[in-house]
């Protein structure tokens, strides 16, 4: 009987870097030396190791899987655990299914079978997809066990909706997933044309003729809340701080991530950085900055307003520091709740999900469940669009906003942010009649 049942083929990144086999350029070649990739260390994987290796499975599924293990290192150790875990899933699923539906190596593979694939990922099997996101290993008695209820696929209700009960044959990737499989494609391929495995990129061409995707040219809805929404999220943060002084460091954090227009992971501990009190400086103006490490591995220095240092001051008192920071000063930016070093970005996003839970059931009171809907389906990233948005509103400089927010291109911002036009259209469209 065939293998027809998908595991995990990549653990997390710091555990793909303690598997001990390293392999050169050569070894990766088309014509891989058998005793090389007999000789990956999967011991602490045996489920993994017998998928790979059994006498189901094809002799290439072993030498592609080391395709993917060094293009998912290069991609940890050069760009970031973030774009790892999403490359990951995409390079994945795509061996495999190579592995068990294609039955084919991917260096065979034209742009017709790409465009097979792209069918697949707008419609994949049910038995290939989750109701829920488990792990993808556990550890039991010294090694690594699959998780059952691991799928590469996810399909998971709304935030304000967790009871309901989940169809997974209605599951269908949205555009944004779609442009990020053929993204990770494309690069995985590329990666493999500059170690001479493959002499061409199929998913490249084959992008540009994916059937499923819709080219959007109308208005484009920003993810990102009311002014009155913000008010409710900031005067409940307030609230709570000033009656339980834990919540400071809540309040600090929505401040910044909407005042300052960070990405939540700009403020989390991670293995390359540590945000702390010092990266706040001053200028000879006394001119407020934050040092940043952000997306693409660069260092930036964001424009501090004058609004912001009583947020960042109350929060400083409340641990004891000094009023502001100074030059030089290494205390954590953003503290454990319990134990030292600081917060994940996981732990930051449950606490910015409290306070919206809590503002959601205050404006629901106050104004009715459609005003504050926004707030149920609200993420961390909205308050960076939100500070965004609303600085774009008040007539600051492109240019000056684009540089805050760390984007390449100042078209980014225009493209995503600006929504003047847009307004004055659709308030110039309320004018029209029916008689």
């Amino acid at each position: 009987m065939a293998v027809t049942k998908p595991i995990p083929l990549y653990p997390t990144y710091t555990e793909l870097c303690e598997l001990a086999y390293s392999f050169s350029s050569n070894e990766l070649n088309k014509e891989t030396n058998k005793q090389a990739i007999d000789g990956i260390q999967l011991n602490d994987y045996p489920q993994l190791q017998d998928f790979l290796t059994n006498t189901q499975s094809k002799p290439w599924w072993k030498t592609h899987w080391l395709w993917g293990f060094n293009f998912l290192q290069y991609i940890g150790r050069n760009k970031s655990i973030h774009t790892y875990d999403r490359f990951r899933n995409d390079i994945e699923r795509f061996l495999l299914w190579c592995f068990l539906e294609k039955k084919m190596p991917l260096d065979d593979l034209r742009k017709a079978d790409i465009l097979t694939f792209a069918d697949f990922c707008w419609q994949p099997p049910v038995n290939w997809i989750s109701d829920t996101n488990p792990s993808r290993y556990f550890l039991e008695n010294g090694y690594f066990k699959i998780n059952e209820h691991w799928h590469p696929y996810k399909i998971q209700a709304p935030k304000n909706q967790k009871n309901i009960t989940i169809d997974k044959k209605k599951y269908r990737p949205s555009q944004q997933t779609l442009t990020s499989t053929f993204t990770a494609i494309i690069v995985f391929y590329n990666y493999l044309m500059s170690e001479e495995i493959c002499y061409g990129n199929p998913a490249h061409i084959a992008k540009k003729d994916c059937r499923h995707f819709i080219r959007d040219a109308q208005v484009k809805e920003v993810k990102r809340l009311t002014s009155l929404q913000w008010q409710y999220v900031l005067d409940t943060a307030v609230d709570l701080a000033d009656e339980d002084i834990t919540y400071e460091r809540t309040l600090f954090v929505i401040a910044a991530l909407k005042t300052l227009f960070l990405r939540i992971s700009e403020l989390s501990e991670r293995e390359t950085w540590s945000p702390i009190m010092g990266h706040f400086w001053q200028d000879e103006d006394e001119n407020w900055w934050l040092k940043v490490f952000g997306k693409g591995r660069k260092l930036r220095n964001i424009t501090v307003p004058p609004d912001f240092l009583p947020f960042l001051s109350r929060y400083r008192l409340t641990r004891g520091l000094s009023t502001l920071p100074f030059n030089g000063e290494n205390t954590v930016l953003v503290e454990k709740i319990r134990g030292q070093g600081g917060m994940t970005t996981r732990h930051l996003r449950r606490l910015v999900q409290t306070i919206f839970d809590h503002a959601f059931d205050r404006m629901k009171q106050a104004h009715g469940e459609q005003k504050a809907l926004k707030l149920q389906h609200a993420s961390t990233h909205w308050l960076r669009h939100t500070g965004a948005s609303m600085e774009i509103e008040r007539g600051r400089a492109l240019k000056d906003l684009s540089e805050d927010l760390g984007h390449a291109s100042m078209a980014t911002t225009d493209t995503v942010y600006v929504q003047t036009e847009n307004k004055k259209r659709a308030a110039s469209g309320k004018q029209r009649k029916v008689d």
